[in-house]
């Protein structure tokens, strides 16, 4: 039965990391590309790790497993927020498809006053 649950969850997670790589190519800006990236490949992800440490019931492995998860999702939503931020203000181009955008017309105080050395 284990093993059946196991290839259930390898499915799902190779389904969720394909549609983060269709995401990367085919949506139009960095923005939205960060969320695919991070929201569906940290989920195919880690539905794969758990796939490998429920077929493999050994306690070095469930453990390997609740750390790459748990970096996973520690990490990922930290990675896309510097990510959509640098290219937000890097001055790269939103999507025609952008209707709000919350952060235009706000100054930021490091853009006011470089770091001195």
């Amino acid at each position: 039965m284990i093993e059946y649950i196991s290839g259930l969850l390898v499915i799902i997670g190779s389904f969720f990391c394909l549609v983060a790589s269709v995401g990367l190519i085919r949506l139009p800006d960095v923005l939205t590309r960060m969320h695919a990236a991070t929201k569906a490949g940290s989920l195919g992800a880690g539905l794969l790790v758990t796939a490998h440490a429920l077929l493999y019931p050994q306690l070095g492995i469930s453990l390997r497993a609740v750390t790459i998860v748990a970096l996973l999702l520690f990490t990922a939503p930290v990675a896309a927020h510097l990510i959509g931020r640098t290219a937000y203000r890097s001055g790269e181009a939103l999507s025609d498809r952008t209707w709000i955008d919350e952060l235009k017309g706000q100054n930021n105080a490091l853009d006011d006053h470089p770091p001195s050395d």
